[in-house]
């Protein structure tokens, strides 16, 4: 098993805060070290980049090299105020601008369940929110004001990178029956049995309700939940390269988002995303 790149702030004896800012490839990253689990955020993006709780493997792959600028590639970044490309404007960049901004840390928290974070960005007529709460389970919540006296389009996705032990060997079940769209091959689908990923899967699905994530090389499960107004959006590259990333990483994760797209607001109107996992029994 390869070590996930962040698990060097944990490897020293000596006793942590809970909260503590580091340093790390030229970003900020907020270091929690509490008895249920150990977490790093990013300060950009406020990107939950790595979870584990304690005596388990870590839920959440992230690249080992980050660009000196850009996108991070891993844990859970938060695409907003669009997702994937923008609609119009081509030279903006893709899933928006929340996951290349700094955010503010407006509170953090702790107790016997874990920690709590509240997260916030404000831009333009827009102010979006994510609360994370971090335990022996994983929540994060974003919510979204639109502030403008005029109505306005919005996508955004909470476009999780789950860590495995080999995309070769991993089934979701739960998706049985679902309709949803293939964007590889640009039809719709209906998946019939377990979903499989290897060899590439981009695929969004009408669904509510938990979803099991069977890892066989680690001999674990993850219940996923995607919220109850969401897409969920089932994504592996496959053989295809992706920058900055190489083969044997890749082989490490598969995505499983909450997403949400075309959602038109009114003015004052709130939109709300949320992402829940725990283990399996």
């Amino acid at each position: 098993m390869h070590e996930h790149p962040l698990q060097r702030f944990f490897k020293s004896l000596r006793e942590r805060p809970v909260f503590a800012w580091e340093r790390f490839q030229m970003r900020d990253v907020l270091v929690i070290d509490h008895p249920l689990c150990q977490a790093v955020f990013s300060r950009q993006g406020a990107q939950l980049l790595h979870f584990q709780p304690r005596g388990q493997k870590p839920w959440l792959w992230c690249a080992a090299k980050w660009p000196q600028v850009g996108a991070i590639r891993g844990g859970v970044p938060v695409c907003w105020p669009w997702y994937g490309r923008h609609p119009s404007e081509n030279a903006w960049p893709s899933h928006g601008w929340a996951r290349l901004i700094d955010w503010k840390l407006l509170d953090s928290s702790t107790d016997d369940e874990g920690v709590r974070l509240h997260w916030q960005l404000q831009l333009c007529d827009w102010q979006v929110d994510l609360h994370a709460h971090l335990g022996e389970t994983l929540e994060l919540r974003l919510c979204t004001e639109h502030q403008d006296e005029l109505p306005c389009q919005l996508s955004h996705a909470l476009h999780a990178y789950w860590r495995i032990g080999n995309v070769g060997e991993v089934a979701l079940s739960g998706l049985e029956g679902a309709q949803g769209y293939d964007q590889l091959n640009r039809q719709v689908c209906q998946q019939e049995g377990e979903l499989r990923v290897d060899g590439g899967c981009q695929r969004v699905f009408q669904h509510e309700g938990e979803l099991h994530l069977k890892d066989h090389a680690w001999q674990r499960e993850l219940c996923i939940d995607t919220g109850d107004s969401a897409d969920t959006v089932v994504w592996h590259p496959g053989s295809r390269p992706l920058l900055g990333v190489s083969f044997n990483e890749a082989s490490g994760f598969v995505c499983v988002e909450s997403a949400m797209a075309g959602a038109s607001l009114a003015p004052g109107e709130r939109a709300h995303l949320s992402l829940q996992a725990r283990a399996g029994a």
